[in-house]
């Protein structure tokens, strides 16, 4: 299913004009835009597809180490050494310039552990010359899976709120409320938003997410425009593995 029509109804209010044509992608990165790694578990992994088509468009260099069964910076140590590893090794191969990394559902933990894990991905970010970014996860519903670990998930926004009002300007933290609003919700407008898993996202919900976190950066971060929706809604992303059951 195309995607065009969806992005541009939902899409319009974000960017002006983003309908009235599709534009040629970028052939060269913009000069002095920044370099940006993704991170974060099954769920950024769904939405760098998109973000990864929408920052070549801009002119926007792009690189993901988001995994599925994985990628969370607290809790599970079995998953987080992977995270840890894969974080110090492209740090050194890629060297980007800001790191954003959406908040794990499997960030569990105590509340001291959760903190002292976000305070150690400001340190291994800021320590490699990048600026990180905190991105809060979308809202889940609630299932016997995650029941006994809501009180642990719902304390991140506000720990890596913290976190960044900390880090000497080192650090921001972006509230994707903005996208998904404060709870979980399947359908909107009339289309299929997030996965009927609980979880995950939908085509049209990633690239609304996509459209809000390349506005974010450029607004913080100069050197790039973001391409127009209409440039990178239809190439061919969400026919992908991650959004399947949407």
């Amino acid at each position: 299913m195309k995607l065009l029509t969806v992005v541009c109804a939902l899409l319009s209010a974000l960017v002006v004009g983003a309908c009235s044509r599709a534009e040629s992608a970028a052939s060269v990165p913009a000069a002095d835009a920044p370099k940006l790694l993704w991170m974060g578990d099954s769920v950024a992994d769904g939405l760098a597809g998109p973000l990864a088509d929408a920052a070549a468009t801009s002119g926007l260099q792009m690189q993901s180490i988001a995994s599925t069964g994985g990628g969370n910076v607290s809790g599970i140590a079995e998953l987080t050494t992977s995270t840890w590893e894969q974080l110090t090794a492209r740090l050194a191969s890629f060297s980007p310039d800001v790191v954003a990394y959406q908040v794990s559902t499997y960030d569990w933990g105590t509340e001291d552990e959760q903190r002292a894990a976000y305070e150690r991905l400001l340190k291994t970010v800021t320590d490699a010359g990048a600026t990180l970014v905190f991105v809060t996860m979308p809202p889940i519903r609630v299932d016997d899976f995650y029941a006994d670990h809501m009180e642990e998930l719902e304390r991140t926004s506000r720990l890596v709120a913290e976190v960044a009002a900390g880090s000497g300007g080192k650090a921001v933290a972006w509230d994707s409320a903005e996208v998904w609003g404060a709870s979980y919700q399947l359908d909107r407008d009339g289309k299929r938003d997030r996965s009927p898993d609980g979880v995950h996202t939908c085509p049209q919900g990633a690239a609304r997410f996509t459209a809000w976190l390349l506005d974010h950066l450029a607004a913080h971060y100069a050197g790039f425009t973001p391409a127009a929706p209409a440039s990178w809604a239809n190439a061919g992303w969400a026919a992908g593995p991650a959004f399947q059951g949407c």
